[in-house]
């Protein structure tokens, strides 16, 4: 029997084992390590106070641990410095940001490169932005893995790109990505980069300088941090192209009633008071992360990925999507709707998530109305995957 050495670190899980649930999920949403919920409650109860912006010793050490955050993000990414780390209130905000900072960059006749595998937030910024800007979005298609495929790329991304925006790993698929020759491309024709590592991030370590991308962002919710609150790298060139795009507080230099002056990277795009004590816990989680014996990790899910694909393929009716690479496994059975399937295993206490996986032009493609995912943490272990199993079977008895 596969156990996790790290299960009792994340007390929600004894909570919902004693409910009588297993958690499956975690491609949406990460449970949490004892170690970042202390430190979220310790900014609170030992008194909280804004960053940056006063000298009493409340807001001293709110911002001290703020600032250290930022180093800690920067250490895991291995940017060149911590000024590359722009903290926001998730990926998807720090896409929008993107979409808005590059837009005058954007002409009609333009192109923006995505991929016909991405995550709505990953989508719908640039779809939108081509819209504003009379530009076209170009998506490159798939091959039979699920991979994007790269002779189409090289047909795809030329002369006209300005920039393309590709997700390091799927979420809906679990398939890495093929981002080294696809950023030589888009710097092969001189266009921007933007890589989406929501998922990609919570599996090993990524050398963004290796990676050579211009952007990069994340969500820490997913990363087995705080709700709310994310980040982006960008490369130290690249973020002198972004232009502001929200006003306020902290990102300001000086201003009167005629005209302003705002501050570079980052304070210039963290307008407002911040998620401070999100941020703080990130940095607990990226701490407790850091601590833990990577290749131990890796071997772990590794493992047990391979156990739920095999539990899977070895259904009858059981299709998986793609070929799933690390961590999740998306499915559909034949002749049985997925809303129906998981409305059963969730009666059994099985929380997989059911539907589009916000990314609906990935499934039309696909020709489905929606999917099965099972995604894994590195605190589950083979006891949960023979409950998905038992309740698998159960289900799909009664459905047929």
């Amino acid at each position: 029997m596969l156990l996790s050495p790290w299960r009792a670190d994340f007390p929600a899980l004894s909570v919902l084992e004693a409910q009588g649930q297993v958690y499956l999920d975690s491609a949406a949403t990460a449970q949490k390590p004892q170690a970042m919920i202390d430190a979220l409650a310790g900014y609170y109860t030992c008194g909280a106070a804004n960053v940056h912006r006063a000298q009493h010793q409340p807001a001293e050490r709110a911002t001290r641990a703020f600032e250290a955050s930022r180093i800690k993000v920067a250490k895991w990414l291995n940017a060149s410095s911590p000024t590359e780390i722009v903290f926001t209130r998730g990926a998807t905000e720090a896409l929008n940001l993107l979409a808005y900072g590059l837009e005058h960059l954007i002409g009609a006749g333009d192109e923006i490169v995505i991929s016909a595998l991405e995550h709505h937030a990953n989508l719908l910024p640039w779809q939108q932005l081509a819209l504003r800007r009379g530009a076209k979005l170009v998506v490159l298609p798939l091959d039979t893995d699920g991979r994007i495929d790269l002779d189409a790329a090289q047909r795809l991304i030329g002369p006209r790109t300005r920039l393309l925006a590709v997700s390091q790993l799927s979420n809906v698929l679990g398939s890495w990505q093929p981002l080294q020759p696809l950023l030589e491309l888009a710097r092969r024709n001189g266009a921007l980069s933007v890589v989406d590592g929501a998922q990609g991030v919570v599996h090993g370590r990524h050398d963004l300088q290796t990676l050579a991308c211009d952007f990069y962002v994340l969500s820490a919710h997913k990363l087995y941090g705080p709700d709310g609150v994310g980040a982006l790298f960008g490369r130290g060139e690249a973020l002198l192209q972004l232009r502001h795009w929200q006003f306020g507080g902290e990102m300001v230099r000086v201003a009167d009633f005629e005209q302003a002056e705002f501050h570079a990277a980052p304070l210039g795009f963290e307008a407002g008071t911040p998620p401070i004590a999100g941020v703080i816990a990130l940095g607990a989680s990226l701490d407790y992360l850091a601590g833990l014996d990577a290749h131990a990790v890796q071997s772990h899910e590794q493992t047990l990925h391979h156990k739920l694909l095999d539990g899977l393929r070895a259904r009858r009716g059981v299709r998986l999507l793609g070929s799933p690479q690390v961590a999740l496994a998306s499915f559909v059975v034949e002749g049985v709707h997925h809303a129906d399937l998981s409305h059963l295993l969730v009666e059994q206490g099985i929380a997989v998530r059911s539907g589009n996986h916000c990314a609906m032009p990935l499934m039309k493609t696909l020709g489905l109305g929606g999917a099965i995912r099972a995604s894994l943490g590195l605190y589950n272990d083979e006891s949960d995957l023979q409950r998905l199993f038992t309740a698998l079977d159960a289900a799909l008895e009664l459905l047929r």
